[in-house]
């Protein structure tokens, strides 16, 4: 159950237990379903301005060595490791789409809950793939 915020609205649930439980089962087919039906969480580079919750800039990672850009995407914000910027953002399946559609030239793979517990990576175009199916 999510928390209350200040005025009786309940605060956003940082979570997708239908993505944590295909990712548990390793099932390709739930993952896709997931994040074709739910929310995902990615992390910001800076918090989101009040009046625009789900607003924000991603942050990606680019590999120093080969510049290989991933998009890091969670189940849980809990799963987000330590080292990355602290702020995330909850975002519908039809912003994912998009932001994959976008920069689908640049991101080179997609890691899903990469410290775990049950890590997954696809290419871009297959979960832009399972996001239009």
């Amino acid at each position: 159950m999510a928390a209350k915020k200040k005025g009786g609205k309940p605060a956003p649930e940082f979570r997708s237990e239908a993505l944590a439980e295909a990712l548990e089962r390793q099932d390709i087919a739930a993952v896709a379903l997931a994040l074709r039906h739910g929310n995902t969480i990615v992390p910001l580079l800076k918090p989101p301005p009040r009046d625009k919750p789900g607003a924000g800039e991603v942050w990606t990672y680019r590999d120093p060595n080969t510049g290989d850009v991933a998009l890091l995407l969670f189940s849980d914000a809990k799963n987000k490791p330590e080292n990355l910027p602290p702020a995330v953002g909850l975002q519908p399946p039809q912003w994912l789409r998009s932001f994959l559609s976008s920069h689908e030239g640049k991101i080179t793979t997609v890691f899903l809950d990469i410290a775990g517990p049950h890590p997954m990576q696809a290419p871009p175009a297959d979960l832009l793939a399972a996001l239009e199916a």
